[in-house]
């Protein structure tokens, strides 16, 4: 679990993820050392993700983003799991309950991009059924500041 202190560190880098060690001490009034070495237990305890830009899609050329989700054969799940991760477009890949087993998020050019994309997904071993929804807006964009 995270305490207070961790929850000012990452609060103070939700808001700018490149502040420096330094002024994250400074910004929180602990020592440097103690920010870095917090900021490596929760890097490897995966509290925090690897440094990352959250790059818009729409920038890449890629304005299309739609939620394909797809029922497996579980006996090929780490099969298909590795047929995923090599079609660059399936940006995210979710293991869900219910009635379909992942929810993979996809980028596209156009609907004829899709559609290649929905095909080389349909053609992953193990997949048995899909089903693609377009993405029209993002009302609320990712967000993790309000819990902390």
């Amino acid at each position: 679990m995270l305490d207070s202190t961790d929850r000012r560190l990452l609060l103070a880098l939700e808001r700018n993820p490149r502040t420096p060690v330094a002024l994250l001490a400074d910004l929180l009034g602990l020592a440097r050392g103690t920010v870095q070495h917090r900021l490596e237990r929760l890097s490897a305890d995966r509290s925090l993700r690897a440094h990352s830009t959250r790059v818009r899609p729409s920038e890449l050329g890629l304005p299309l983003r739609a939620v394909v989700t797809a029922t497996i054969l579980q006996s090929e799940r780490d099969r298909t799991m590795r047929g995923l991760g090599e079609i660059p477009q399936v940006v995210e890949c979710l293991a869900v309950t219910g009635s379909d087993d992942l929810l993979c998020h996809v980028v596209a050019r156009d609907t004829q991009h899709l559609h290649a994309i929905s095909q080389a997904i349909l053609s992953v071993p193990g997949i048995q059924r899909t089903s693609t929804s377009v993405v029209l807006e993002e009302p609320i964009e990712y967000r993790i500041a309000q819990l902390l």
